[in-house]
């Protein structure tokens, strides 16, 4: 993986659920964080990976960085907006 210009706070893997559960799960990560806090999310790719980053989005939430891990996981990088 290449280098990152932020640091990590939180990791969670959600590899083991299925969507809508995990988009909950994000979200309930970035609710037990603070603002401006980085959370790192293992994800499968196909919806996973389409709908989280989204659904994040809409959150207000600011996705910094997708990373496909070649295995059908990815890594994304969320910055937790407001509180």
């Amino acid at each position: 993986m290449s280098e990152l210009d932020f640091t990590v706070d939180e990791k969670i893997d959600i590899t083991d659920v299925t969507c809508p559960i995990t988009f909950v799960k994000t979200k309930v990560a970035l609710e037990e964080m603070d603002e401006g806090q980085i959370l790192r999310v293992h994800l499968n790719d196909g919806e996973p990976a389409q709908n989280v980053p989204r659904s994040i989005k809409e959150e207000g939430h600011e996705v910094l960085k997708m990373t496909d891990n070649g295995d059908g996981t990815h890594e994304l990088y969320i910055k937790k907006v407001g509180d």
